[in-house]
């Protein structure tokens, strides 16, 4: 099995080394596609030299800031390409802890796509605020109530999905740019019948950099979200997981 992490970065200098090496260190046989958005800070010069290096580790560069839905579908479209079996996505911050990589490759084994999840038994978030736990359980509870969703945490971007998933998506009709890219394929991925697994994970909130949410991403989830179940009306029939 040939497992790619896909991580798309912008600015993120002060933790891409360091997360590549800890990702090898796991010695799960990991291959690891840095996609970034030409980040002005050099993080994409630090993904070239770690790439020179090192024979697990490959860079795609994108000519400017275009969002993590489309740098997800292109870091995934090029991780088939590479030949994975499995694909994850996962921030370059920290806040995915990567000592859960070995648990992912053990439930993918079992499950079409396994969601590390804060919000079942065993998971949780540390280092946030009131306000930003209030504001992450409230759009998973809102994500729920307008998709029918059962997935306890919709918006969760550590993931893991079987190529085979990624193969029959039509990543073509995907319109989300900011976070409500997570929601929209969770929901395509339930609505066409794929087996889901939240596994537990306890979030941490980054270290260094700064967090990549704004305003615009808030509401494009909003109005997104609540026009999934009409936009995707006719994968409802495949299965009907929803």
């Amino acid at each position: 099995m040939l497992p790619v992490i896909v991580i798309p970065t912008y600015n993120e200098r002060e933790n891409i080394e360091r997360l590549v090496h800890e990702l090898l260190n796991l010695e799960c046989g990991v291959s690891i596609l840095i996609v970034d958005d030409n980040s002005p800070d050099g993080t994409g010069e630090i993904a070239d030299r770690l790439s020179a290096e090192l024979p697990q580790v490959q860079v795609r560069h994108r000519a400017k800031k275009m969002g993590l839905g489309p740098a997800y579908k292109y870091g995934f479209a090029e991780a088939l390409r590479m030949g994975a079996d499995v694909v994850f996505e996962m921030d370059a911050d920290f806040s995915h802890d990567p000592r859960y990589i070995p648990q992912f490759l053990s439930a993918i084994g079992e499950h079409d796509v396994v969601i590390g999840s804060r919000y079942v038994e065993g998971g949780g978030i540390e280092n946030w605020g009131i306000t930003r736990r209030l504001i992450s359980r409230g759009g998973s509870a809102y994500s729920r109530l307008m998709t029918g969703l059962k997935i306890r945490d919709c918006t969760s971007g550590y993931r893991c999905y079987r190529r085979e998933v990624l193969e029959a998506i039509d990543f073509s009709r995907m319109a989300a740019r900011g976070y409500a890219f997570q929601v929209e394929l969770a929901y395509v991925c339930v609505a066409m019948g794929f087996d889901v697994f939240e596994l537990p994970i306890v979030f941490t909130d980054r270290r260094v950099g700064q967090s990549k949410m704004s305003k615009d991403i808030v509401w494009e989830a909003v109005w997104l979200v609540a026009g999934l179940r009409r936009k995707y009306k006719d994968l409802k029939n495949i299965r009907g997981r929803i």
